[in-house]
């Protein structure tokens, strides 16, 4: 005798959420923090979630948690059925407000003028801003949460359309008490032998680019500190572990233990309007045209 089918699983896909956050965080404690729940709902929620799909998803280690082979398979589809969900709630709501735009930014980067200057030229347009991780840019505007980006290159830009708006020198980042701290500038050569962070999954354009790599000679670069955050660059700079690489104009202070020196004989970073290829909406072309002309130069630059 056959087995009967299976029922269908009506997925909630607020514990695909749960669980793909705590498959990234391979912790409940910090994927808890991150979702701003409990740590004990979020166990509940993770086992309901096993219950429904009939298999266990993660095992509990001295080291912390890890996906079981049922959760290895599940994973990919979860995070896809999650980025279709946010993308068909994000094209709904784009087609019923069709006067609303959202502008993305990144670190250390201002777009206030030029949304100032669109929301001047259609007062009863919904503009709204937000920020963006270093890494989420195009991810974001493929998925339809944002419908403009302003960050800087080099990131995949496979159905974008990129528009550079200005260029911002490298420096090189170090700690106040550095050797390099009170030079006027410093070459590729001058820092041969420092070490520079690490990104884990980065994409290799965008570390070859921060990492200056490949060096000349095909000398390799010393590695620095794997990074799980790229804020806590700050934090192993300021320590002396490692010096790192920013945009900048050399020359101030981000905060009181670190210094930026200018950085000679390199490329400068790019500055760009990333929308999706092929977006036709009014909205979006306006704010180009408004970041052309008002996003002309670095914050520091800009007249």
């Amino acid at each position: 005798m056959s087995d009967s089918p299976q029922p269908p699983v009506d997925l909630d896909l607020r514990l695909v959420r749960y669980f793909t956050a705590v498959a990234d965080h391979r912790h409940f404690g910090r994927a808890a923090e991150a979702l701003h729940i409990t740590q004990p709902l979020l166990s509940r929620q993770i086992r309901q979630l096993e219950r429904q799909m009939g298999a266990r998803l993660f095992d509990r280690t001295p080291q912390g948690t890890r996906l079981t082979e049922a959760g290895e398979v599940f994973l990919p589809p979860a995070k896809a059925l999650l980025r279709s969900s946010a993308k068909a709630v994000a094209r709904t709501r784009a087609a019923a407000r069709p006067s609303r735009v959202t502008i993305g930014y990144t670190s250390g980067l201002i777009v206030t003028p030029a949304v100032q200057e669109l929301r001047r030229l259609h007062p009863d347009a919904d503009v709204r801003v937000v920020h963006l991780d270093w890494k989420e840019p195009r991810r974001a505007l493929l998925d339809h949460r944002v419908d403009a980006v302003v960050t800087r290159l080099p990131f995949p830009t496979g159905r974008l359309r990129v528009t550079i708006l200005y260029d911002e020198p490298r420096a090189l980042l170090v700690s106040a008490d550095h050797r390099l701290a009170g030079r006027e500038s410093v070459t590729v050569d001058d820092i041969a032998d420092e070490p520079l962070p690490r990104v884990p999954g980065a994409d290799p354009a965008w570390s070859a680019f921060w990492r200056l790599e490949p060096r000349p000679g095909g000398r390799p670069v010393p590695d620095g500190p794997l990074l799980d955050d790229l804020e806590d660059k700050f934090e192993f700079v300021a320590a002396g572990q490692a010096v790192a690489i920013a945009a900048g104009t050399g020359g101030h202070r981000l905060r009181p233990d670190l210094v930026m020196v200018p950085l000679e004989g390199v490329d400068p970073s790019h500055v760009v309007l990333a929308t999706r290829a092929g977006d036709r909406s009014g909205l979006v072309a306006a704010f180009r045209k408004c970041a052309e002309a008002r996003l002309t130069g670095p914050p520091e630059a800009a007249g």
